[in-house]
């Protein structure tokens, strides 16, 4: 198997808008394409993670609307599952009326289910002869099942759709980062043209983010004013800062993913582009360390799942990025990328994810800074060592144990969260 391609195909795709919320509208969009009439009730069922990712981020083409069920509702009425994680660039004005309405008239429905404990999202509509049910679960676009009438129209075996069911994340979590490094250098044009697309993508949306007045416009007000140095941590955080607020904003422009994560995306290309162009490394090996970005990002999502109580935009994309630095300049250098992985998990190891929201380019810029700080203190033979903490011997290592303390050790943090969130609206 060709693990990069196999990566590229499932895991980095354009997105619009917060990937929890457009693969709520997936889901509802593949259930209504079963059914005709119009759509009278909505039930829409979510484990911990998607509800809290999607709880107050903005919707694209809404003005303004926030929440996984306004974006379920309006993928029920586009009914194009076919557009995929863009499926909500097809939203008109009297959808979002309707939209409304159900939700108003609390036809539409959301909940969610403590018992998932990896990515799940259920979509159950009626018309008036009519009721679909599609279930999205594990990825953001594995659809599992698919019903209309209580009838089964497809889906998949247990085993396939299960958390480790895809055959390449099987492989994935048994490689090392140095084998990712010989994957990336041995692309073909495709995927070095794909990966030049993400790039044009998502500097496409900082540049939208730039003309919105938030952390993004600060980081460079702050330039401007001499607070902070026009440098190549500036000039990355900008550019990573703008694309989340953006993303957060709602703009109506898709972010390449990383991850099955528009902010991981983001994180994962731009830091490691900007950074080459800084430092004129050749193009080729700027693409093959975004190559290589994505592969580990998606190493570590074997170990901690798609969301975790983390922030995957340090405790992932940050990992990925610092790692693509170091590869830029000295290549298979395994001691020193693991010096800047473990000095970054060090550091931001801690960070917590409390769903999609403006704030989120605040973590965007932190783990860009953080990854290029550990990279180059790496590239000078320092970094934080595995006597220190839980950081581990190897970057797999200290991958596996931030994985524990995930998994394990915040088991109740997600509810804790949501509980927090949920109050505040009462």
């Amino acid at each position: 198997m060709n693990i990069l391609k196999a990566v590229l195909k499932h895991e980095v795709f354009p997105a619009l808008g917060c990937t929890e919320p457009i693969a709520v509208a997936l889901a509802a969009a593949t259930a209504a394409h079963e059914i005709k009439g119009r759509i009278e009730e909505i039930s829409i069922t979510v484990d911990p993670g998607v509800y809290k990712n999607g709880f107050a981020v903005i919707v694209p083409n809404t003005g303004g609307e926030k929440g996984n069920l306004i974006a379920g509702v309006l993928g029920a009425l586009i009914k194009k599952p076919e557009l995929k994680m863009e499926v909500l660039k097809d939203v008109k004005e009297e959808m979002i009326v309707l939209a409304k309405t159900l939700i108003g008239t609390k036809k539409a429905k959301i909940s969610y289910d403590r018992s998932k404990t990896d990515l799940y999202i259920e979509v159950i509509l009626k018309t008036g002869k009519d009721s679909s049910t599609a279930v999205i679960e594990n990825a953001h676009t594995n659809l599992v099942r698919l019903e209309k009438n209580n009838q089964i129209i497809f889906e998949k075996e247990r085993k396939e759709s299960s958390s480790a069911g895809k055959e390449y994340k099987a492989i994935l979590k048994e490689m090392k980062i140095s084998e990712f490094i010989d994957s990336a250098q041995h692309m073909d044009d495709e995927d070095y043209d794909y990966i030049k697309q993400g790039i044009e993508m998502n500097l496409e949306i900082s540049k939208a983010g730039q003309k919105l007045q938030k952390v993004g416009y600060y980081i460079s007000d702050s330039v401007k004013k001499g607070s902070l140095l026009n440098d190549v941590f500036s000039s990355s955080k900008i550019l990573t800062a703008s694309a989340a607020d953006a993303r957060m904003a709602g703009v109506d422009s898709p972010a390449m993913s990383s991850g099955g994560s528009g902010n991981q995306g983001i994180v994962a290309i731009l830091v490691p582009y900007n950074v080459g162009k800084y430092f004129k490394i050749e193009e080729r090996k700027i693409l093959q360390s975004i190559a290589l970005s994505h592969l580990i990002n998606s190493y570590i999502k074997c170990f901690t799942g798609d969301l975790s109580p983390l922030c995957g935009c340090a405790t992932a994309a940050g990992v990925c990025a610092t790692a693509a630095i170091v590869y830029q300049q000295c290549g298979n250098d395994m001691e020193k990328i693991a010096l800047a992985v473990n000095s970054l998990i060090s550091d931001l190891g801690g960070m917590l994810c409390d769903g999609a929201k403006g704030g989120c380019a605040l973590k965007v810029a932190s783990a860009t800074d953080s990854a290029i700080r550990s990279a180059y203190m790496a590239l000078d033979n320092y970094g934080i060592s595995h006597l220190e903490g839980f950081v581990g011997k190897t970057a797999e290592e200290t991958i596996r144990n931030l994985s524990k303390i995930s998994i394990l050790g915040m088991s109740k943090v997600d509810e804790i969260i949501l509980g927090i969130m949920l109050d505040k609206r009462e």
